[in-house]
C-alpha cells in the first residue's frame, strides 16, 4: 500500500497587481500535516515553481495559530522541505502517492488554477484510485481539472471551498481573479456549504473537501479513515 501523500502550497506572496500581501494560509497545512503524519504517513511538499513557500501574515495571528500548528511550524523539516525547499511538479512520481490534497490561502488562486503539471498529477493519483482533497482556496487547484476533454473531475461531484459569502466577508472579494463557488457550479460541481468560517467537510467518493481555515483537521481525519478502511 502506498504511505504517501502529496501537499501542495503555493508560491504567490501578493494579490496580483497589488502590495497586499497574501501566501499560504499556515494553519490549512501544519494542521493536516500534524494529524496525517501522527498516523504514520509520509508527507512531501510541492508547489508550481518548488521552492520558498510565503505566508499570509494573517494566518499567522495568535488569533489563528493554535497548539497544533505551532507544533507543525516549529519542526526543522516542516520549515525546510515543506516551506523552504519544496520540490516541483515534475520532481513527483504519482505512482507513489495515496492521495493529494491542496492548501489554501489566497495565494492558491493564483498559481494553482491553470497549472498544468498540478493538473496531470491530479488526475493521476485520481485515476490510479487515490484521493483527491482540498481545503479551502485549495479547490481551486481542482477546478479545471480535467479526466477526458470534455469531462471535468468535479462534474457532478458534491464539493465544497471557500465560499462567495466567506470571501466577501474576508474583504477580498475584490482583489480575487474568480470566486471559488462560482467556478466550481459552473464546471457542473455540486457546491454545498455551512454557515461561514464554520468546520464543513463532504465527501463524494474519492474527493474530500474542506470548507474554510477550520477544516483542514476534518479533512485529513476523513481522509485516515478512508485509508485506513483499505487496509
Amino acid at each position: 500500500m502506498k504511505q504517501k501523500i502529496l501537499v501542495v502550497e503555493t508560491n504567490v506572496a501578493n494579490f496580483a497587481g497589488t502590495t497586499h500581501l497574501t501566501g499560504l494560509w499556515l494553519g490549512e497545512s501544519a494542521e493536516f500535516v500534524s494529524v496525517v503524519e501522527a498516523a504514520g504517513w509520509e508527507v512531501a511538499y510541492v508547489t508550481p515553481n518548488g521552492g520558498y513557500v510565503p505566508l499570509d501574515p494573517r494566518s499567522m495571528k495568535d488569533t489563528y495559530v493554535n497548539e497544533i500548528t505551532m507544533k507543525t511550524y516549529l519542526k526543522h523539516d516542516y520549515q525546510t522541505l515543506g516551506l523552504s525547499r519544496t520540490l516541483t511538479p515534475t520532481q513527483i512520481d504519482p505512482k507513489e502517492y495515496a492521495a493529494i490534497y491542496f492548501t489554501g490561502g489566497h495565494g492558491v488562486m493564483f498559481d494553482f488554477p491553470d497549472n498544468q503539471a498540478l493538473a496531470e498529477l491530479t488526475k493521476t493519483i485520481y485515476t490510479n484510485g487515490g484521493y483527491v482533497c482540498s481545503v479551502c482556496h485549495g479547490i481551486a487547484g481542482l477546478l479545471n481539472v480535467k479526466l477526458t476533454a470534455d469531462n471535468y473531475l468535479i462534474a457532478g461531484k458534491k464539493v465544497t471551498g471557500f465560499t462567495t459569502s466567506e470571501e466577501l466577508l474576508s474583504g477580498n472579494s475584490k482583489r480575487v481573479p474568480f470566486l471559488n463557488e462560482k467556478v466550481a457550479t459552473i464546471h457542473g460541481a455540486e457546491f454545498v456549504k455551512e454557515r461561514p468560517f464554520k468546520c464543513f467537510v463532504v465527501q463524494d467518493g474519492q474527493l474530500i473537501t474542506g470548507q474554510n481555515p477550520e477544516s483542514p483537521k476534518a479533512v485529513a481525519e476523513k481522509l485516515l479513515d478512508n485509508l485506513n478502511s483499505q487496509n
